[in-house]
């Protein structure tokens, strides 16, 4: 019997002792959100045209990229202003250094869908209303399961589908405060560029992105 008692205090020594260990084990940390890229700086709202069927380009030069290590990007689309934006494709163009020949497509969504509607009159979607200049409101898309290389450049392309809501949509961009992105915008679809394909040119490509604000690691 005594023996019995002895191995049973044993048995409930090494449990308490190893839900101890457990216990004081330091949990993994959380990653910490961290720019890729210098985005946009002040948020203004300057300067856009009606959206209804144009795209935007944007370029994010490999040579901007701040070092932080990730295995995935989040970018970050702005409005100041409109009641419903209609995004008929969004993707990520990989290019060379300096080049303009495309080598990869990645496909972006938001909620799982490369063509969403954003409700800006939501306060889920804009907790602050209405959207305006002085209140944007800032969309993180779905993160991209890949990281950006300081080897290559990056394009993000969205289109913005012909209809009425985008008449009257506006972004935070052409900020005096640019930043490392800049881009231009093209009438038509210009996310359908397919390997090998080219990235159109504009004259205007040195001026600060509308939409896009921001590149992040989450």
């Amino acid at each position: 019997m005594k023996t019995f008692y002895k191995l049973a205090t044993f048995v409930l020594t090494m449990t308490v002792l190893t839900a101890s260990v457990f216990a004081q084990e330091p949990a993994p940390a959380a990653t910490a959100l961290a720019n890729l890229t210098e985005g946009q700086g002040i948020l203004t709202s300057s300067g856009n045209p009606p959206w209804d069927g144009f795209s935007e380009l944007v370029l994010i030069p490999g040579a901007s990229l701040m070092g932080a290590s990730s295995s995935t990007t989040a970018l970050y689309l702005g409005f100041t202003g409109g009641t419903e934006a209609d995004i008929g494709n969004m993707v990520l163009y990989e290019v060379p250094r300096n080049g303009d020949t495309v080598i990869k497509v990645t496909k972006v969504t938001l909620g799982a869908t490369q063509s969403p509607s954003i409700d800006l009159a939501s306060k889920t979607v804009c907790p602050v209303q209405p959207v305006s200049a002085a209140n944007p409101c800032i969309v993180r898309l779905d993160t991209v399961k890949s990281a950006l290389s300081p080897l290559y450049d990056y394009y993000f392309a969205v289109y913005f589908t012909l209809d009425t809501n985008n008449e009257t949509i506006s972004g935070v961009g052409q900020t005096a405060s640019q930043g490392a992105l800049s881009g231009w915008y093209l009438y038509g679809d210009q996310t359908r560029i397919g390997a090998k394909g080219a990235i159109p040119t504009n004259e205007d490509s040195d001026q600060p992105p509308f939409f896009l604000a921001y590149v992040t690691n989450q």
